[in-house]
């Protein structure tokens, strides 16, 4: 049995994503650019026992005021992904309870993860270990059903957009790196729009960068009219699976060049072979107006959790004590870890 926090360059990281189902965020280039944007340090939890592995991307931020740690997902679902099976109870129990040793024996005093909602692992075995949090659900389109069958399980008002939007002469282009700063100047308005936090201010010089890092797993599209760009979509495509990373478009009476961005991607991937299109869920998982819009494009659903993990309890009560004394450090169903 062996257990250890993993640098990006160990040859432990790209050999277990070798063996087991995964997506983009469990890559490490991925991860060692999210951390940029985080301010912390990329890492992996690995567990090998008996030939069997486990994976769990991590960023390892500083906890201010101390000597201590504490564990956050990279953005996206880049939950635990193991070639064991779901019902190998002694295998999952043994490598959560070398997690949590793991991590405390390096000054980690807590982890939060968040779970990927079509890569499943054991809950049971998660929940000896940690708090698991369900937030809502995701929304995914099978892409190995005909388009016909995809037409037909898109909303009625998401086709009729679709439709509008083709009449409008709107181009789609796929891939044309060039427009990348046009599309940011969108995206950004946008976030502007909506409160955005920093975090999610991605500049061109990190999208360029996570391009240049991950080659054509990762793909821009966007929605011309009349030659000015309006909207846009990045997505990753890996093993079978398209997942979107961010998209944005300008808003205006009568423009429905987003349902038409999502159209023509899934028809896209399809044609490439991909298997399922994840377009995830609402704000933090919740059964908001952006999970509705997801929603009208597919049936599939998908429930989304978190995983909430204490290293080291005395230490993390310690620290709920002194910076929020007014919440429960057992409480680990509300905001998490309670002291930041």
């Amino acid at each position: 049995m062996t257990a250890s926090l993993l640098e990006p360059a160990a040859r432990e990281w790209k050999e277990t994503l070798r063996h087991v189902g995964h997506d983009m965020y469990h890559v490490p280039d991925y991860v060692v650019l999210d951390a940029r944007l985080y301010g912390g340090a990329p890492a992996a939890f690995h567990y090998e026992r008996a030939g069997r592995r486990l994976l769990i991307p991590l960023i390892l931020r500083e906890i201010p005021g101390t000597d201590l740690q504490d564990a956050i997902s990279p953005y996206g679902y880049p939950g635990p992904v193991s070639d064991a099976a779901e019902e190998d109870a002694e295998f999952w129990r043994a490598a959560g309870a070398a997690l949590v040793e793991t991590l405390r024996a390096g000054g980690v005093v807590s982890a939060f993860i968040r779970m990927h909602p079509l890569l499943a692992a054991p809950a049971p075995a998660l929940r000896d270990f940690g708090a698991l949090v369900h937030h809502g659900e995701t929304v995914s389109m099978d892409l190995t059903v005909s388009e016909d069958e995809m037409w037909k399980q898109t909303r009625s008002d998401h086709r009729n957009h679709i439709n509008r939007a083709k009449r409008a002469g709107t181009e789609i282009v796929f891939d044309d790196w060039d427009r990348l700063g046009e599309w940011v100047q969108v995206y950004h308005d946008n976030m502007r729009r909506v409160g955005a936090t920093s975090y999610y201010f991605f500049t061109r010089e990190h999208l360029a960068a996570l391009h240049d890092a991950v080659g054509d797993r990762m793909h821009l599209v966007v929605a011309c009219e009349d030659g000015e760009v309006v909207g846009g979509n990045t997505f990753f495509e890996y093993d079978g699976i398209a997942t979107g990373y961010v998209s944005s478009t300008r808003r205006a009476p009568k423009r429905y060049a987003d349902e038409l961005l999502y159209d023509q991607v899934r028809r896209w991937c399809k044609s490439r072979g991909d298997q399922v299109f994840h377009l995830g869920g609402g704000k933090g998982g919740a059964n908001d107006s952006l999970f509705s819009y997801k929603a009208g494009f597919s049936p599939r659903r998908h429930p989304f959790h978190t995983w909430r993990v204490i290293a080291d309890p005395a230490a993390y009560d310690r620290l709920v004590r002194d910076r929020r004394p007014e919440a429960d450090p057992a409480d680990l169903t509300v905001t998490f870890p309670a002291y930041r």
